[in-house]
This record gives structure tokens, C-alpha cells and sequence, in this order.
């Protein structure tokens, strides 16, 4: 009897908020301390780490891209030697692609997933943590080759055979192809995370037709991750056999093939365009609805425009191969691919153009970088549908032309709606609301500077202008456009510089947000800004597919332990409560089970024996990590 009146007493039904909330804080919170913050499972707190860790390498990329600027901005010039240079442009791309595009995309969706499904936390928090380490080691070890010069010097794609045995001495192309290897652990764990959380830690009623469309696209997103991520695995793990070991995969000559590791990298690298996309139209169709006061047109077409494009981004590889001399029947299949998968596409933009229609926008500034980035992304769609053509592409292939395309798809379709979301959800992860007038100078120095900067690219292209090359000739006609390149660069980058003054400033002295200052209507903002370590004071009851807009007083769930982490979990398509699932408690083990495979892939790039015994430390860390702690939260 005493046993059932001590349940009782831990479960949330019939305390008031304020002793449901100290309860709450004691199980869920952190302690202070260092090692106490090292070992912190809260996705929160690990999300802003990957934001911030991201943003930090956006600067280093975009101080890499400023320097080739200056290389480029007139002939025969001096600034940085061909090798020096190719470690920047090396650089600059794997570290835009695999330290900054992804993970700040996959760092939105363990931050904002969590509370828009209205769970208390992550799936697998403590494979969140390990994530983070992994991401953040993965990073410094390119960041400190760099330093050495030693850094990769092969481009972000590491061709064969530039990058193998023979023609690609030293350990530059081993130290590449192991942080791939870091950033596919952290990306996929990330991926299996997501799936998780959305199909079973919705909140009650949040049946898969009222899950938010930035909630789709997250799911999407992790399900590319999981499909893509395995093919550049293969391709980075071989490369590093033929080049450790003596195995022979890209050798034609013994057997092995060139092409191989284009077919591998580029079934990854053109869904990985998607996995960077989809996040951005997830952002869009969540910035929208809010600033035009109704409900975003179109759900269900989004949500097909968005499984659409998962699907149809597998079959587009070989449009970055167009001039290797394969047959034509397939390259005509996967023309037709490249030019289809502008119809998803097409849908989304006409969605978010009849929304904006049917309403009344308030022109702040997340709207104001929405409505850039369909703008440059239409552009780039456009010259993307251009790139398609096999003719075309095999005169452009290799020249700025393709620069300009990627940047006006990359750049128009992630950047400018990621920063968009800083401006909207900072106040939820801060309780701080940006500069309007700062986020105003921001937005029209960035977009101006990216057009200036990038369109035109597309001239010298058609001009002849090659990729991929550190100089050029006075007696080309390449001196005037490119210094106009190079000085627009310079606008673009004090529009980057505006918005981190905003930042900075606003994380102390911004103006006092509110639980939901732009009176948005998904779950995130239904609690305090910033949200509390246990997300929710009570589980949210889900109605509509905008529930703060449709219920003055949300719905809410009890029942839930107090004296135990713990989340309910329901059903994948009603969301039907099933049961009360243990979450795990903080632990330092993931930090330790990061560190012990740093050293291993680290150590590998200098003997392959390191796979063997760099196996023992990372095995002594996953005992501690799952060793029985004598509770079923401890031993989740």
C-alpha cells in the first residue's frame, strides 16, 4: 500500500504548477560544473553547441572564400602560392559542405523537433551527446592540418586517382577522408535520432496529418541521411584501403576502377544538396504562416513535394558526370531525373506564394530572408534545369557557370532561410528578441552582396573562365569582372558581419521576448522562452495541425513520473499514448567514447593496427556508457 501511495505521489496529477515545476527542475536539470556540463543529454543544450560550433566554421569558410577572392581579383597575382591555394579551396568546400551545411541543418532539428512533436526529449540523448563530440573532433582535426599545412589538398570531392597512392603523397587526402568519417558518425546518429522522436514521441492527437511540415522535412531529411550517408562511408573507407593498406579499388590497371568513386560520392553528394534543401522548406513553410497570419496553403502538397524530392534526389547522381564519357541512354535518363525533380519544387514555391497571397504579411525580418530565398532559389532552380542538358553541361562542366549554380542553390536554398530561423526562433532559445533595424541592414547587405557576388559568375563561365585554377592570364578577358566579384564579395561579407554584431548583441541586451512573441501556432511556442530542461510542465493534447491558433487553452496530458525522467510514447500514425518510457540520465561516458574513436581514426591515418587496438578504449568506453546503474532510467 505505501508502494502505490509513493507512485502516486511522483506522478504529475493534481500538483500545483509551481511544485510540478520544482519537482521537474530537480530530475530533469543539470547540475553546474564542468564535467556536469560535459555530461548534459539536454537537446537543447547540445543543439546550440552544434549551432554555434557551425556557425564558428561558417566564419572559417568564409574567410577561406575571401582570400581566394583576393587571389582571383586580377591576373597572375601573388597573394597565396597553387599550393596553399588548393588547401584553401579544398578547404573551404569540404568544410562549408561536411562541417557547416549538415550539421547546422541537423542541429535545427534535434533543437526544434523535440518541442514542436511535444516530447520532453531527444530519442537516444546520450547518442545526441556523442554525436556532438564527434562532430566537434571531426572539425578540429581539418581545422588543425590546416594549421600544420598539412591540410587536404584534393577539392571537397577527393577525385581519383588525385587522391589516391600515387598521385596524392602524404597524409592530406587520409586526413579528408577521415573526417568524412567523423562527420557521417555524427550525421547518422543525428538521423536515427530524428526518426525516433517523430514517429514515436509525438504528443497525443499529433496523427501523422498534423505533424508540422517542419517536422516533415526534418523526417525526410534523416531518412536521406540514413540512405546517402552508407555510399560516401564505402567510398572514404576505400579510399583510405588503397591508400593504408594497398588494396587496389581505383586502380584500373589492377582491376579497380576511376569512375567507382565518382558513382559513390555522387550518389551521396547530390541527395546531400536535399539534405541541406529540405530543412530549408521546412523553415520557410514555418516563418511563413506567421507573418501572414493563416495557415500555410497547400499541407498535403508540400508534404508530397517533400517525400517527392527524397525519393526522386537518388536518381540525379550522374548529372555530375555528364562529361566522363558514359553511355547516352543513361545520360538521357538522368537528364529527364534532373529536370523532374523541378516539379516537386515548383509545388513548394506556389504553395508559399499562395499563402502569401491569401494573407497579410508583416514585412519583419525572418519574412524578409524568406522571401530572398525564394527569390535566389528560383534563380538557381532555373540554371539547375540549364545544368541538366547534356550539351550545355558539356560546355559549362568545369567552368564558374557551375560555381554560380551551386552557390545560388546551396546559398539561396540554405543559408538565407537558416538565417531567417535565427531571427525567428532566437527569442525561443534565448528569451531575446534580434534588432529589427540590424536584421533589416543584415538582409539587404547579404542579398545584395550574394547577387553582386555570384551572378556574375555565370557570365564568366559562358565567358570560358575555369574552375578549380588559383590564376589566370592578363590578355583574358576575365581582370575587370573578376575584381567586381571580388569587391562585391567584400558587401556580402559585412552583411554576414551585421547579423553576428546582432547576434552578440542580443544574446544579453535584446528585448525581453515572451513565451510567443511573433503569436506564432506550433508547440514550441507553448512553453517559456527559453524552454525549461523538462521542455513541457505537462504534456501537450493535440487538436489541429496549428494548435495554438485553434485552442485558447492547449489540451494537456497527465500521469507522467516526476521523481524519474520520463516520455510517453504513442503511436507511429494516431499518436494514441502507449506507454511511459524511462529516459536516460546525463553520463559522460559519450564524451568518452568520442574521444577514444578520435584517437582511433587519428591513429589510423598512420597504421591500419590502430583499427585493432584503438578497438579496446572505444569497448571500455560503451561498457561504462551501458553499464547497469541498478535503475531502469540508468539503464536506458
Amino acid at each position: 500500500m505505501m508502494g502505490e501511495q509513493e507512485t502516486y505521489a511522483a506522478l504529475d496529477v493534481d500538483l500545483h504548477d509551481v511544485e510540478l515545476e520544482a519537482k521537474l527542475d530537480k530530475t530533469w536539470g543539470s547540475r553546474p560544473g564542468f564535467w556536469r556540463a560535459i555530461a548534459t543529454v539536454d537537446h537543447k543544450v547540445i543543439a546550440r553547441r552544434y549551432i554555434v560550433t557551425a556557425f564558428v566554421f561558417l566564419i572559417l569558410g568564409g574567410l577561406l572564400a575571401m582570400a581566394m577572392r583576393l587571389q582571383l581579383s586580377q591576373p597572375e597575382a601573388r597573394f597565396i602560392g597553387p599550393d596553399r591555394y588548393n588547401q584553401i579551396f579544398t578547404m573551404h568546400g569540404s568544410n562549408m559542405m561536411f562541417l557547416f551545411a549538415v550539421p547546422v541543418m541537423e542541429a535545427m532539428a534535434v533543437y526544434l523537433v523535440p518541442l514542436m512533436v511535444g516530447t520532453r526529449n531527444i530519442a537516444f540523448p546520450r547518442l545526441n551527446a556523442f554525436s556532438y563530440w564527434t562532430f566537434l573532433f571531426g572539425g578540429l582535426l581539418l581545422w588543425l592540418s590546416f594549421a600544420l599545412d598539412t591540410a587536404p589538398d584534393v577539392g571537397w570531392f577527393a577525385y581519383v586517382p588525385l587522391s589516391g597512392p600515387e598521385y596524392g603523397p602524404g597524409k592530406r587526402a587520409d586526413l579528408w577522408a577521415q573526417m568524412i568519417t567523423f562527420t557521417e558518425l555524427a550525421a547518422l546518429a543525428v538521423a536515427v535520432e530524428i526518426v525516433v522522436t517523430v514517429f514515436k514521441q509525438r504528443a497525443p492527437g499529433m496523427s501523422l496529418d498534423r505533424i508540422p511540415v517542419l517536422v516533415w522535412a526534418m523526417l525526410v531529411m534523416s531518412f536521406l541521411v540514413i540512405v546517402a550517408m552508407p555510399a560516401i562511408m564505402v567510398a572514404s573507407s576505400t579510399l583510405i584501403l588503397d591508400r593504408l593498406v594497398g588494396t587496389q579499388f581505383y586502380n584500373p590497371a589492377l582491376g579497380g576502377d576511376a569512375l567507382l568513386w565518382q558513382h559513390l560520392f555522387w550518389f551521396f553528394g547530390h541527395p546531400e544538396v536535399y539534405i541541406i534543401f529540405l530543412p530549408a522548406v521546412g523553415l520557410v513553410s514555418s516563418i511563413l504562416p506567421t507573418f501572414v497570419g493563416r495557415p500555410l496553403f497547400g499541407y498535403l502538397l508540400l508534404v508530397m513535394a517533400l517525400i517527392a524530392t527524397g525519393v526522386l534526389s537518388f536518381g540525379l547522381w550522374v548529372h555530375h558526370m555528364f562529361v566522363v564519357g558514359l553511355p547516352r541512354v543513361g545520360e538521357s535518363f538522368f537528364t529527364a531525373s534532373s529536370m523532374a525533380i523541378a516539379v516537386p519544387a515548383g509545388v513548394q514555391i506556389f504553395c508559399w506564394l499562395a499563402t502569401l497571397w491569401a494573407g497579410r504579411p508583416v514585412f519583419r525580418t525572418p519574412l524578409l530572408f524568406v522571401l530572398g530565398f525564394i527569390v535566389t532559389f528560383v534563380m538557381g532552380g532555373l540554371t539547375g534545369v540549364m545544368v541538366a542538358s547534356v550539351p550545355l553541361d558539356s560546355q559549362v562542366h568545369d567552368t564558374y557557370f557551375v560555381v554560380a549554380h551551386f552557390h545560388y542553390v546551396l546559398v539561396g536554398g540554405a543559408v538565407f532561410p537558416l538565417i531567417g530561423a535565427v531571427y525567428y526562433w532566437f527569442p525561443k532559445m534565448t528569451g531575446r528578441l534580434m534588432s529589427e533595424r540590424l536584421g533589416r541592414w543584415a538582409f539587404g547587405l547579404i542579398f545584395a552582396g550574394f547577387h553582386l557576388t555570384f551572378f556574375p559568375m555565370h557570365i564568366l563561365g559562358l565567358w570560358g573562365m575555369p574552375r578549380r585554377v588559383y590564376t589566370y592570364q592578363p590578355e583574358l578577358p576575365w581582370a575587370g569582372l573578376n575584381l567586381f566579384v571580388s569587391l562585391s564579395s567584400v558587401v556580402l561579407a559585412a552583411g554576414f558581419l551585421v547579423f553576428f554584431i546582432d547576434v552578440l548583441r542580443s544574446w544579453k541586451n535584446g528585448l525581453p521576448a515572451g513565451p510567443n512573441p511573433w503569436k506564432a501556432s506550433t508547440l514550441e511556442w507553448a512553453t517559456s522562452s527559453p524552454p525549461p530542461a523538462y521542455n513541457f510542465r505537462r504534456i501537450p493534447v493535440v487538436g489541429s495541425r496549428d494548435p495554438l491558433w485553434s485552442d485558447a487553452d492547449l489540451p494537456v496530458a497527465a500521469g507522467m513520473r516526476t521523481d524519474r525522467r520520463e516520455l510517453l510514447v504513442t503511436s507511429i500514425v494516431e499518436a494514441l499514448p502507449q506507454a511511459r518510457e524511462s529516459s536516460p540520465s546525463d553520463s559522460v561516458w559519450p564524451f568518452w567514447t568520442a574521444i577514444a574513436t578520435a584517437i582511433m581514426l587519428i591513429w589510423s591515418i598512420f597504421s591500419p593496427w590502430a583499427v585493432v587496438w584503438g578497438s579496446i578504449p572505444i569497448a571500455v568506453a560503451l561498457i561504462g556508457w551501458f553499464w547497469p546503474k541498478g535503475t531502469p532510467e540508468d539503464e536506458s
